[in-house]
């Protein structure tokens, strides 16, 4: 009788799991055509209207690390969409041969627009209460976001974002909402200087900008488990012609220290 009981709570257990993750598409209209993004949302436990934040990454594609993210995020009462804006546009890895332009990164700002827009949509999630987050090449794109305008979103956060994105935006940059950059003292990809220049651009907004530098870290210092190595081949903004060389890795105390930021600063804003 206990195995028939067993047997009943883990199927009860993995039908809840795969009730809290969903396989999605998410329409985005670009100049010549409508793309339907693959998405994965993350629900969490509570059935009544839900606070969102919807997840950008970096150059690799969608990684472990932002769906880790999104599983904590559902685990604390938010509603998490990942969003893929590679394979609908074909694209397998853009960190070597295929470096994003500005000009695709611009176009991948209509991905965060009609994420924010699908997710206010639904009946359980608080459209008042939507929050954008990117990583490295993502976290660019959710700053072009960010700074261009009125964004829709309550909140953003970049993480360890490419800064050389917003030169385009010009010399001076307004910001409405807040805005958390989260950046790696030792990251030779998405440098911190870059973001400093970046931030002292903004003249207006400039207090609801927050930034935190985790010290002795490298890029991508939420890869748990990844020691730290260099990709050689790796496109970089910040080197002339873009190229070449790089280093990422895990950091223990800065993905821990992340975390209590991120969940701060949503605290603040989104709810």
């Amino acid at each position: 009788m206990w195995r028939a009981l067993l047997a009943a709570i883990l199927l009860t257990s993995l039908a809840s799991a795969t009730q809290a993750q969903q396989a999605v598409r998410v329409p985005v209209e670009t100049d010549s055509r409508t793309l339907q993004l693959s998405a994965t949302l993350y629900r969490p436990a509570a059935a009544s209207k839900a606070p969102a934040v919807a997840l950008f990454h970096g150059c690799g594609g969608v990684g472990q690390n932002v769906n880790r993210m999104a599983q904590i995020l559902a685990g604390r009462g938010y509603a998490a969409l990942v969003v893929d804006s590679f394979g609908a546009r074909a694209i397998r890895d853009a960190c070597t041969s295929r470096w994003p332009t500005v000009e695709q990164a611009v176009e991948r700002v209509s991905d965060i627009r009609a994420s924010v827009q699908w997710l206010a949509a639904r009946a359980d999630v608080d459209a008042t209460r939507i929050a954008v987050m990117g990583y490295s090449y993502g976290g660019g794109v959710a700053l072009l976001y960010a700074l261009d305008g009125e964004p829709a979103a309550r909140a953003t956060i970049a993480v360890y974002p490419d800064c050389a994105l917003q030169d385009r935006l010009g010399p001076t940059l307004g910001n409405r909402r807040p805005l958390l950059l989260t950046m790696a003292e030792l990251d030779d990809w998405t440098p911190v200087r870059q973001c400093e220049a970046l931030l002292s651009r903004v003249r207006n907004g400039r207090d609801l900008i927050e930034t935190r530098i985790y010290l002795g870290a490298h890029h991508s210092f939420d890869a748990v488990g990844l020691p730290v190595r260099y990709l050689a081949s790796a496109g970089n903004r910040s080197k002339p012609n873009n190229c070449c060389g790089a280093h990422y890795g895990h950091n223990a105390e800065a993905w821990a220290a992340f975390q209590r930021d991120v969940e701060a600063f949503l605290a603040r804003t989104l709810r």
